[in-house]
């Protein structure tokens, strides 16, 4: 392999590279990927994203709502959809759906702990239950999931974990105490789990969405005063969507990303740089 520019033959370290750039860094070819919490919303915008980069996926719902339509894009991509019902704040059903993305795709290669709820109280009124609820899905439930898949990821040598963290895992939120206490916390134990798993391939990262066009935000927009202060503190100018989220979740699923470990990206239209 010879250079005009470089009077002969090329550099070894660049010769040495050459080869790896004709492959796509960004593929998820024959990969296999379980993301919780996908029947609508972020998750399915990242289930469908996996797929149309080529990998496999378990799409996951607490119940049948969007189900149909999440797998048929999958299916439209190419890959195999895999149904796995079931609500992540019962620790038997972690355990199961990291078993049937096992048994059914041949492995877990990629784990999206997307599943999340929230609840709006003042600080002062916020009953048990709504802590509770929350911590158990938004937190217990991506530690049981880390926890699971990791010991096949470990075992097998390589792994991608993404979290789905969010803004109130830097900020303090309104009347979300549960929930910013959660988001803080996945971010702090991603960057944990990164530290003990790096040197084994496994690759732990997150991603924190901003204010995004979901269900979970659903009464935000719908008060006209506090969705006009949001946007307006926003430099894109719009609310999020799911696709927006997808690109950076393939992102970090796929060798492009093989050198960031404990990382919490921000996807929020520039909301923290304002």
């Amino acid at each position: 392999m010879s250079s005009p520019r470089l009077g002969g033959q090329l550099p070894a370290a660049l010769a040495a590279i050459i080869p790896l750039m004709t492959q796509n860094p960004f593929s998820l070819q024959g990969k296999n990927a379980l993301v919780t919490g996908s029947q609508v919303g972020l998750g399915a915008g990242i289930a469908i994203a996996f797929a149309q980069a080529g990998a496999n996926v378990v799409i996951n719902g607490i119940d049948n709502r969007g189900i149909d339509d999440v797998c048929a894009a999958v299916r439209a991509a190419g890959t195999k959809p895999v149904v796995a019902i079931g609500d992540v704040s019962d620790a038997q059903v972690c355990e199961d759906l990291v078993a049937t993305t096992v048994r059914e795709l041949g492995s877990i290669d990629i784990l999206v702990n997307n599943a999340g709820i929230i609840r709006r109280q003042p600080a002062v009124e916020f009953s048990a239950k709504n802590w509770s609820d929350v911590i158990e899905i938004n937190l217990n439930a991506v530690f049981r999931f880390c926890q699971f898949a990791g010991r096949h990821m470990l075992a097998q040598g390589s792994g991608k974990i993404i979290n789905i963290a969010s803004l109130l895992s830097f900020q303090g939120g309104i009347l979300v105490p549960s929930y910013a206490a959660a988001k803080g916390a996945v971010a702090q134990l991603t960057k944990a789990l990164a530290n003990e798993w790096a040197p084994k391939n496994v690759n732990v990262n997150a991603i924190a969405p901003g204010y995004m066009a979901t269900d979970n935000t659903a009464a935000l927009r719908a008060d006209p005063a506090r969705s006009k202060s949001i946007l307006e503190r926003i430099p894109a100018a719009r609310w999020g969507t799911p696709q927006d989220v997808g690109g950076t979740a393939v992102f970090l699923a796929s060798p492009a990303s093989d050198y960031i470990n404990g990382h919490v990206l921000v996807v929020d239209g520039g909301w923290l740089a304002r």
